[in-house]
């Protein structure tokens, strides 16, 4: 089935002085859409990639090749919670609207197929293909849930398959596994690269507390040839889902790696997230003098997020999954189970004298302006200030200003709200949705207030980008130097937004505006 954009066109109602809580109700606003029963459950997200149906985890061998993005994914495809990994497919020319595609990968006597990427063997090095017609081939981990059950720690091996028809079907290697495993439990998740240098392919995979580098000719045949990360980093859980880039430090010829590696539990607000190291590779393996852990997102709902190979003009596009296994399998949906971040381009600057790894949504999502403000505006301390629309929970709320103490609150009719809290004495964002919906269908869901650290960000005003779906919200600082990420399940949609100024200072928004995002579903 293949699906194309269909617009939600949302108006601005009123801007209004006061509370966000309690007030007098408003005209209905018209909402066009056509075809709206497709995709259009509650909470169902409108312009962020989300099974057809059934559960899904994990982005996987994320690739372009030919023109087309190919997004495979963790997928149980007879429940709404985990089960037996299959390899979902779906593609895309543009990042915004998928097709979804045949299941790409099944279980095998090997096992369920976990986590792993996907890489176009351009000179044929596996011999699958032709130079030209060169293969992609598929690198994932094998879980043998019948050896984990029965105590064994080899369950988790490493096989390949290739397809020669731009991913539509795939043929399994005959001699996997290609790596065996010599009694290590978590052993997965191979993100494998070409590396120019040292003319070969690089795979980088986690072995329980660190990565382990492995090297080959073909693909096939793989020599163990470094380590990482015993002492290093955040170590609350297991590490998961690495991914090794070189990255152009912006503004310079300097080139430094970037190593991603998810970790589970251990993320700074609870349960699953992903960390990053900046340092240098040469060819066998990963060093850093970085000393703190660092975050790509500091929400609690982006998790095991990696990059595209092969893209067009070299960026690095991450997609990330919008979940935490604290509370995965519980969300309160019903024909799904969870959906990716918006792709994000990962770019890598020197700030305060340390590397900073930004990540900002692509500049490809349709959008229409429902209001904006062209002047400044102040507050004066404990001032408050209404804007409301009809629906704020598939659109972007952009403005600029300094860091300082306000308090802006997303809310709805019946009460709920999302609140951002900026405390700027202790450089401190906070995101409370304890009361943002849904909330009780896990203890930890609403509970505590998620922080991030925002140290370092101009002294001049920067950008606030504020992006909701039915069920998110994403928000970046200066340009994506700071990301959060968190699900959110409102019984009603958002229709306010209230600006508090706490601080006993005037404060001022610039350039406020708000803008729809356009749903990318539509059934043919």
């Amino acid at each position: 089935m293949k699906f194309i954009v269909n617009p939600i066109t949302v108006f601005i109602i009123l801007i209004v002085l006061g509370s966000c809580k309690n007030k007098e109700q408003k005209s209905a606003t018209t909402i066009e859409t056509t075809d709206m029963e497709y995709y259009m459950e509650p909470y169902r997200p409108q312009f962020h990639f989300s099974p057809e149906e059934k559960w899904m985890n994990d982005p996987n061998g994320m690739v372009y090749h030919k023109g087309m993005y190919h997004l495979f994914y963790q997928y149980h495809p007879d429940d709404i919670v985990w089960g037996p990994m299959h390899w979902g497919h779906a593609t895309s020319r543009d990042l915004v609207h998928w097709e979804h595609k045949p299941i790409a990968l099944f279980p095998d006597v090997h096992g369920h197929i976990f986590s792993g990427s996907s890489v176009v063997d351009k000179n044929n090095t596996s011999g699958f293909g032709t130079t030209e017609n060169p293969p992609l081939v598929a690198i994932f981990t094998y879980h043998l849930m019948e050896g984990e059950k029965s105590g064994r720690t080899d369950f988790q091996t490493q096989g390949i398959a290739y397809s020669l028809d731009n991913g539509d079907t795939w043929t399994k290697y005959e001699g996997n596994p290609v790596i065996g495993n010599e009694g290590i439990k978590d052993f997965r998740d191979p993100k494998v690269m070409w590396h120019e240098a040292s003319r070969k392919w690089v795979m980088t995979l986690v072995a329980g507390d660190h990565a382990k580098f492995y090297g080959s000719q073909d693909l096939k045949q793989w020599e163990l040839i470094g380590d990482f990360g015993k002492d290093k980093g955040a170590h609350g859980g297991v590490w998961e889902c690495p991914d090794l880039i070189p990255m152009k430090v912006e503004g310079s010829e300097e080139e430094k790696w970037v190593l991603l590696i998810s970790i589970n539990p251990g993320a700074p607000n609870g349960g699953s997230g992903t960390q990053y190291f900046v340092g240098d590779f040469d060819g066998n393996t990963f060093s850093t003098a970085q000393k703190e852990t660092q975050w790509v997102d500091w929400g609690t709902d982006n998790y095991a997020g990696v990059t595209f190979s092969n893209t067009p003009r070299g960026e690095h596009i991450f997609i990330g999954w919008m979940s935490n296994w604290t509370y995965a399998q519980v969300t309160p949906t019903e024909k799904w189970r969870s959906a990716m971040t918006l792709p994000r381009k990962l770019s890598l600057k020197k700030i305060g004298g340390k590397y900073k790894l930004f990540n900002y949504p692509i500049d490809a999502f349709p959008i229409k302006d429902i209001g904006n403000l062209d002047n400044e505006v102040f507050l004066k301390p404990d001032q408050k200030l209404n804007f409301e629309y009809a629906n704020l929970n598939t659109s972007e709320i952009v403005f600029k200003t300094i860091l300082n103490d306000f308090k802006i609150a997303i809310c709805n009719p019946m009460g709920e709200e999302l609140v951002l809290i900026f405390d700027a004495e202790n450089n401190i964002l906070k995101l409370d949705r304890s009361n943002s919906g849904k909330v009780d269908f896990h203890e930890k869901f609403g509970i505590p207030i998620q922080e991030m650290p925002v140290e370092n960000l101009p002294n001049e005003a920067f950008e606030v980008r504020i992006i909701l779906d039915l069920s998110s919200i994403e928000l970046f600082l200066n340009k994506g130097q700071y990301a959060m990420t968190a699900q959110i399940f409102p019984n009603a949609p958002f229709n306010t937004i209230t600006f508090e100024n706490t601080s006993s200072e005037n404060h001022s928004f610039k350039r406020y505006r708000v803008q729809a995002i356009e749903r990318i579903w539509q059934s043919q």
